[in-house]
């Protein structure tokens, strides 16, 4: 009988995971069956998604309320499709307040259940520990400071590092990046990532815009390049810049090139970040949230920091700016001065590589070789 593997993957990280957690699987199961959600990279890979993931990609505590009854809707969908069929494990890539409610009720079916993207229950919700406890066989989890709660709670798992560490070079090139994007070899490139969704875009894309403008009035050489994630996000972000009256270089993707292109960046808090600090360029981290989601998250994040960089190096390693703080003319000063101390203290850059090494762990058959282990021992 072939191997029956559920992966759901509610986001764009996630479906960079699950494709290279495939890719390796299918060495050690070449006859194996992969279903369950996932977006274009995983069903290159020969995967069968039975929602667009799009239908999972929400962020926000008073977000998800609207979408509750089609959440909760495909979950039954997929709970019901693993019960009737003979999965071999059910894998879950973050997403934790979709995936660990399904893993749950499989669990207690007796179907093997994965995590791959800790929680931060480090950082905020520390009670989900218990759940999760109960919920899964074996906790993936992407960095090495997120081991110290499951091994404190008896929870087995494997620090398999991240997939991005693997794929970005140890040095970007930037004027190789430029060239890639047919932009000018010489000059002062800032790149601006406001986000991958509609509510990002919406709530960070004016204040970018105005913080554009700010710059340019003090670095008159000042060029932005922003990549937009698909079509509808283009449109939106020319209409924000039209809006603002402000010029910028929009691509189609390519976010990578564009932070190696950029003499400095600015983004939106999340897995940008992290990508950011491997290309080896100073960078502003900013978020904002609805004022509702934020007072709440507020009260209970436990946490002195929300970005990668800083969570890894375990100090203020990258300007943080959130909510209120991200004003237009606290992140252009935040971002000149980066740009300018990255140029003169060398040993920010240092970290960063030192970081990217530690992480470059070769993710996905770390992965795959941990989840094959998991279904020997059952």
């Amino acid at each position: 009988m072939k191997n029956r593997f559920v992966i759901v993957a509610g986001e764009a990280s996630g479906d960079i995971l699950g494709s290279n957690l495939i890719e390796h699987l299918k060495t050690r199961f070449p006859d194996a069956v992969f279903e369950g959600i996932g977006g274009p990279l995983m069903i290159e890979k020969g995967f069968n998604s039975l929602f667009p993931m799009e239908r999972l990609s929400v962020m926000g505590l008073v977000e998800v309320l609207g979408r509750l009854r089609e959440l909760l809707g495909i979950r039954k969908t997929i709970l019901n499709h693993c019960l009737e069929c003979d999965v071999t494990a059910f894998i879950g890539i973050d997403s934790p307040d979709f995936n660990l409610p399904l893993a749950r009720k499989l669990r207690s079916n007796g179907i093997k259940t994965i995590h791959y993207v800790s929680p931060s229950v480090w950082a905020w919700r520390q009670k989900r520990i218990f759940k999760i406890k109960e919920s899964v066989d074996l906790m993936l989890t992407l960095f090495p400071f997120e081991l110290d709660i499951y091994k404190t709670h008896n929870i087995p798992a494997v620090c398999v590092g991240h997939t991005l560490a693997d794929e970005v070079a140890f040095h970007s090139n930037k004027e190789e990046a430029r060239e890639r994007l047919g932009l000018a070899i010489s000059g002062d490139w800032f790149a601006v990532l406001p986000g991958s969704r509609g509510g990002e875009v919406s709530r960070l894309m004016p204040v970018f815009a105005e913080t554009m403008k700010v710059i340019q009035q003090q670095v008159s050489t000042a060029q932005f390049i922003i990549p937009a994630a698909n079509s509808e996000r283009r449109a939106q972000i020319e209409a924000i810049l039209a809006d603002v009256n402000v010029q910028a270089t929009i691509v189609d993707g390519q976010s990578r090139d564009v932070m190696a292109a950029g003499e400095a960046i600015l983004l939106a808090s999340g897995t940008a970040a992290l990508e950011a600090m491997l290309v080896k360029r100073p960078m502003v981290v900013a978020y904002r949230f609805t004022k509702l989601t934020y007072a709440i998250m507020k009260r209970m994040i436990k946490v002195p920091y929300v970005s990668l960089p800083n969570l890894l190096a375990k100090k203020s390693l990258v300007p943080e700016l959130i909510q209120d703080e991200a004003s237009p003319e606290k992140l252009a000063k935040a971002l000149l001065h980066e740009w300018k101390r990255f140029e003169e203290e060398p040993q920010i850059e240092n970290t960063f590589m030192d970081l990217h090494e530690m992480l470059r762990k070769n993710a996905g058959e770390a992965a795959a070789s941990a989840i094959a282990q998991e279904i020997q021992n059952a």
